[in-house]
């Protein structure tokens, strides 16, 4: 068993505990395996150790690792995940490449996307991002405002509204903060009532299991998985 695959079964293994502990079904939370920086041969590790899904930080740096792993497993079934901020002259990249956004926080943004998704493909998934911590300098729309943005976004097309996703400044009860974020996931279903608003994208390798303790319904983990990041090249 290779390092990848080794490490990957660690993270299953810690995620089936987690499930366990909270009574939560097997597999109602689905793993993100994170790979930014590492190059699509160590994706490929993945593949082959069975991870279908994958996020991507660096849109152009994951563009290529799709287009390279179709040639490496051209019916591979893999499902990428744009996880870093989106900005204005990189939508059509992410509309033509990706299958999910998690990072939406602006309806000039989901507009784009929506304009750009290419009539062949299935509708863009996408989770509004929520600044659930109310850091200053982060992004996603703040909780208050997070309706009227879903309302907004629901309308477009060619994008398929799935849910939220949070990156909260670790603090020593990330439980609380991961609460206050599931409690707004399940108000925002009520009153939008979609059959799809089902993902709740929250939580990384630090703070996965207070992340599903609290409700998530995705993690995103990275490191946990393929180790220390190689620094990123310009």
């Amino acid at each position: 068993m290779n390092p990848i695959a080794k490490s990957l079964r660690v993270v299953q293994d810690r995620l089936r505990r987690v499930l366990e502990q909270t009574a939560r079904a097997p597999g109602s939370v689905r793993l993100l395996a994170v790979s930014k920086t590492f190059d699509a041969e160590t994706v490929h590790e993945a593949w082959l150790a069975g991870q279908r899904e994958f996020g991507e930080n660096y849109i152009q740096e994951g563009v290529d690792k799709i287009v390279r792993l179709r040639v490496l497993e051209p019916n591979g079934g893999l499902v990428w995940h744009c996880v870093g901020p989106v900005q204005s002259n990189k939508t059509r990249l992410v509309a033509e490449h990706f299958d999910w956004v998690h990072t939406v926080d602006r309806l000039k943004i989901a507009q784009r996307l929506n304009e750009q998704r290419p009539a062949h493909l299935p509708p863009l998934n996408v989770c509004l991002q929520v600044n659930i911590d109310g850091g200053d300098t982060k992004s996603g729309v703040a909780p208050s405002e997070a309706l009227g943005l879903a309302q907004a976004v629901r309308e477009l097309p060619r994008l398929r509204l799935r849910g939220l996703m949070t990156i909260p400044d670790p603090v020593d009860d990330m439980l609380a903060v991961h609460t206050r974020a599931r409690v707004l996931f399940e108000n925002l279903q009520r009153a939008l009532a979609l059959p799809d608003f089902d993902t709740l994208s929250m939580g990384m390798s630090g703070d996965m299991d207070a992340a599903v303790q609290a409700g998530s319904t995705m993690v995103r983990v990275g490191s946990a998985i393929f180790g220390t990041r190689p620094p990123k090249t310009a």
